[in-house]
């Protein structure tokens, strides 16, 4: 067996070969070793195989070892077939201990498959052929064969919840088992597969592959000089979450491989915009005038804290932000200075180094200027984006802060039933903050319960690694897989978690709904998620009551195309304009822009008009019906496309 393998691989790389067989027919030892079970046929067929590769035999031949040796440039001995005693050869076991697979300690001279098993005498003919190979290259005979033979397998399969079917018993235990018995035996086996992180994972499920798989395809895209790269959507649809790592017995990081391909793309301009473009748009307004700002508290001139709510809470929750503020100011010593804005997790997350280093610079700049205070992020995004890239500033998490200085004791809110504590992904990482969660809830007297995907396994709600703007529709179906982990209704400590979870009707309450109750909300679990466009006016509106009501500064509000224009939209519209991301800012400026001379159309039949303005990078067309009190808007869709005229 061993002799036969290594023909066929040293065949097929080219050499001219011989084959001696000291009896009368060629695999006749095959033959007689497992007769009955291994026919004449089969053994035929095969060495003709091999000698269509060009491989000589001969059969019944006096060996003489000194001959042999000096006719060929290598020789083999298999120690599984051949007459041994002639080259002073023992068995495998007795060889030398040499440098490589087949070393006998005699130059040009190799052996192997000495060993009972037809599986073992195999192999050692493949490692001996390489040997052999090398030898005659005149290359190492040892460089990158650490692995060659049996080494101890990274593959892990989970047995839980797997029955063990008993043995097949042998009619016969001389000749072994029957065909139908080697069958059943057989099928008792499984299918050994990892698939960890593929069992937890909606994205890494939803290509029907696994990581390693994924690797592949994600290389063969990187490496495309001309041509579709099929892969992008793959390389954007990860939400960056690292629930992968951390249920991978050998610690693999689909997520790091996913944005290393992203900034490799952005790096070489290769990255289509229309994948995060929204996202950036919303990180630009966050960034802007309209939202950001940096304050020491009324009256005061420094700062030994500074409060960073967030974009997300605060165009999520704006009422929450002024309060858990004045609290903060209520019972921290030493001053707490206000900052809004974005951390950056958005270019991060893009791939876009070099912005998202822009955007911690200006952080760091303002952050040095109000005079270093120490940040108490509400955002466990925020948090983490700071420790990982600008851990310098040392900021801690809104919950760890309210841990050690109390809840408050007015207007708490209590829920009907126990709540399953949902934690981000982003926190996967932080188990003080969990820790300070569950202490606070434990404080409201909320009973609680765990996830079975929960703490430093928990799973993203759809939003991390701008999931939603690449891949909507799996977004949504991962959301909608961790709202079913359980049938209680949810706490949410992050706000952009909170309104995923809404979105799809999983009744969730934030953490500071019950420390900070909206006495206009009463069941805080039932509040629809916000749309993108209130979220911006929530920013926005924000800074404005912040500016003059605390700082009585005055604020310039005529951001707004021509806030004149009024939009009457029905919920299944609205619903649509949410799906397609189309901001109610862009509706005006379109209608604004079809009424004032631009460019629109009318149906003779319905009276509807369809405007049209590209805005940025793309063009947005909007259905509408000029109406006594405003503009109703009946559809609105947009697309990349140019058509550039002559």
């Amino acid at each position: 067996m061993s002799s036969l393998t290594a023909a066929w691989d040293l065949a097929r790389k080219g050499y001219d070969l011989t084959l001696f067989e000291p009896g009368n027919r060629m695999g006749g030892g095959l033959i007689d070793r497992y007769a009955g079970r291994l026919s004449e046929d089969a053994v035929g067929a095969e060495v003709k195989r091999i000698g269509h590769l060009g491989v000589q035999f001969e059969t019944g031949v006096a060996l003489d070892a000194d001959i042999i040796r000096q006719s060929f440039a290598a020789v083999y001995v298999g120690l599984d077939g051949i007459l041994t005693e002639i080259w002073g050869l023992k068995p495998e076991a007795s060889l030398p201990a040499g440098r490589f697979p087949g070393d006998t300690g005699t130059d040009g001279v190799f052996a192997g498959g000495g060993h009972p098993s037809p599986v073992w005498q195999a192999a050692t003919g493949r490692w001996c052929a390489t040997s052999m190979d090398r030898w005659l290259q005149k290359v190492s005979m040892d460089a990158g064969r650490e692995n060659e033979g049996p080494v101890k397998t990274r593959l892990i399969t989970n047995l839980e919840g797997i029955a063990s079917l008993p043995a097949v018993a042998m009619a016969d235990s001389k000749n072994g088992y029957a065909e139908d018995e080697a069958q059943a035996e057989a099928s008792r086996c499984l299918q050994c597969q990892c698939l960890e992180c593929v069992k937890v994972c909606e994205y890494l499920d939803a290509f029907k592959g696994y990581p390693k798989t994924y690797a592949r395809e994600i290389y063969n895209n990187l490496s495309i000089v001309m041509g579709e790269r099929k892969s992008n959507r793959l390389i954007n649809s990860c939400s960056l979450c690292g629930l992968c790592e951390a249920v991978c017995p050998n610690d693999f990081a689909m997520q790091d491989l996913c944005l290393a391909a992203r900034q490799d793309m952005v790096r070489r301009d290769k990255m289509p915009p229309s994948a995060h473009d929204f996202a950036l748009q919303d990180m630009a307004f966050s960034q802007s005038d309209a939202f950001f700002m940096a304050r020491h508290a009324p009256g005061q001139s420094q700062s030994q804290y500074l409060f960073f709510p967030g974009c997300q809470l605060a165009a999520s929750m704006p009422g929450q932000v002024t309060r858990v503020y004045d609290y903060l100011r209520e019972k921290l010593v030493g001053g707490v200075a206000m900052m809004l804005g974005c951390c950056g997790a958005p270019a991060h997350w893009s791939g876009r180094q070099a912005q998202f280093s822009t955007e911690l610079s200006r952080w760091e700049t303002t952050w040095k200027e109000l005079g270093c205070p120490q940040p108490v992020m509400a955002c466990a995004t925020c948090l983490k984006v700071f420790k990982d890239h600008l851990p310098s500033v040392e900021p801690v998490s809104l919950w760890e802060v309210v841990d050690k200085i109390g809840i408050p004791q007015a207007g708490v809110f209590r829920p009907d039933g126990p709540l399953a504590i949902h934690d981000p992904c982003t926190s996967r990482d932080a188990p003080g903050v969990q820790e300070a969660v569950r202490r606070l809830v434990d404080r409201l007297n909320v009973s609680a319960e765990e996830l079975d995907l929960g703490r430093e396994r928990t799973e993203c709600c759809g939003f991390g690694g701008l999931m939603e703007n690449a891949n909507p529709d799996l977004a949504k179906k991962v959301t909608e897989t961790r709202s079913r982990r359980s049938n209680s209704d949810y706490l949410a400590y992050c706000a952009m978690c909170r309104d995923a979870l809404a979105g799809v009707g999983k009744r969730t309450v934030h953490l500071l709904d019950l420390m900070f109750p909206d006495q206009d909300v009463a069941d805080p679990a039932a509040r629809p998620r916000t749309g993108w466009s209130r979220r911006r006016e929530n920013r926005q509106q924000l800074k404005s009551d912040l500016l003059r009501e605390l700082w009585n500064e005055t604020v310039d509000d005529t951001g707004e195309p021509d806030p004149a224009i009024r939009l009457v939209i029905a919920p299944e519209v609205a619903e649509i304009l949410q799906s397609r991301r189309i901001l109610e800012e862009n509706l005006r400026r379109v209608i604004h822009h079809a009424e004032t001379g631009g460019i629109r159309f009318c149906n003779g039949e319905t009276g509807q008009f369809l405007g049209m303005q590209r805005l940025g990078h793309a063009t947005f067309w909007v259905v509408y019906t000029p109406a006594v009190d405003g503009y109703v808007v009946h559809n609105a869709y947009s697309h990349r496309m140019e058509v550039v005229g002559p």
